[in-house]
């Protein structure tokens, strides 16, 4: 059993919040993206928050030290666009195995630091794996229904190479989040699987899912029960929710996956829902009172925060969370 298992069936433990509400404070330029080292890139790279592990690298820590000294035990890489499918975008996909590697090194080293200065708070780092730009499942073509811009294979080998990249950086964790097409997500864990087989290491596995809209269905059709089942095929350290809804419109499609698994069961909503501009205006303690609802409930064994949030939103949420127990993990039962 990993440390992060065993803490988990002790506490809540806390997920990070947003990277890129952060990094908008910077205010990072076209010319703060490319740094020095890619200042002839022929195409624009400025929104490429993966790139500023290797161009900020400094402002990257900073984030994830905001995020653990506002109680967080585990932050997330910044690798969401990781993989040579979404790096694509940038002709930077010859990167990814540095940048994943980088990533998980500048959290792991900030993560050290933490646990160093206080030992009976061990900090731990998620290898953020986001979904692709491209789905298996749907055509983008309405024209052609079966049309596919993406093979399982192209997503099975892009996957593994961000893995390696972020077991070799020195994650605790891998998690595979912003789930909107349950077969991305399949295709993520047989090669975190495979991998894990090759290199002889049994990293722990998180998985988070996206409900889309308020028919509480996956962008690819899957209630909260079905996606849960597509998926516990592979051991896992927790599944749950992350991203599209606020937290109070989160909590029927928790309780539905909390009532049927034995995993972990994870969530990090939005700060609320956007509003006209696109912008999170849901506050602190606005955010934390709904989730309030989850631990009440028993619901979650991780918790945290995705778009719109920021440090004052996960030290809000721990702050709640400390008064309660975990949700209970019953251990599978083998014959």
């Amino acid at each position: 059993m990993s440390k992060i298992e065993e803490i988990l069936s002790q506490k809540i433990l806390i997920l990070d919040g947003a990277m890129g509400t952060i990094l908008q404070d910077y205010q990072f330029s076209e010319e703060d993206f490319r740094g020095k080292r890619f200042a002839d890139w022929p195409v624009s790279v400025k929104g490429n928050n993966d790139l500023l592990s290797l161009t900020q690298p400094k402002a990257i820590a900073d984030v994830h030290r905001k995020y653990f000294e506002a109680g967080a035990d585990i932050v997330e890489t910044n690798t969401f666009s990781g993989t040579t499918i979404a790096m694509a975008d940038y002709q930077m996909e010859e990167l990814v195995y540095e940048l994943n590697y980088e990533s998980a090194r500048i959290a792991k080293q900030v993560a050290e630091e933490m646990t160093a200065e206080n030992p009976g708070k061990p900090r731990f780092v998620a290898g953020a794996m986001g979904p692709t730009n491209k789905t298996a499942s749907m055509s983008p073509d309405v024209n052609d229904p079966g049309y596919r811009a993406i093979s399982f294979q192209e997503l099975y080998d892009a996957y593994k190479q961000q893995a390696k990249a972020l077991i070799d950086g020195g994650v605790d964790v891998l998690l595979v989040e912003t789930v909107f097409d349950t077969l991305n997500a399949k295709a993520a864990l047989f090669a975190i699987d495979e991998l894990k087989a090759e290199i002889n290491k049994d990293i722990p596995v998180m998985v988070s899912g996206t409900i889309t809209d308020a028919s509480g269905r996956t962008l690819s059709g899957q209630t909260a029960e079905a996606f849960l089942i597509s998926v516990s095929h592979i051991p896992l350290l927790s599944i749950g929710f992350n991203c599209a809804l606020g937290a109070k419109q989160l909590t029927p499609h928790l309780e539905a996956v909390a009532r049927n698994t034995n995993y972990g069961v994870s969530a990090y909503p939005n700060a609320g829902l956007p509003n006209a501009f696109g912008e999170y205006d849901q506050d602190a303690p606005e955010m934390a009172s709904q989730i309030k609802e989850y631990l009440e409930k028993g619901l979650v064994n991780i918790i945290g925060g995705c778009c719109g949030t920021t440090p004052a939103h996960i030290t809000a949420i721990a702050n709640i969370a400390k008064d309660y127990k975990p949700r209970p993990i019953k251990k599978l039962q083998t014959a």
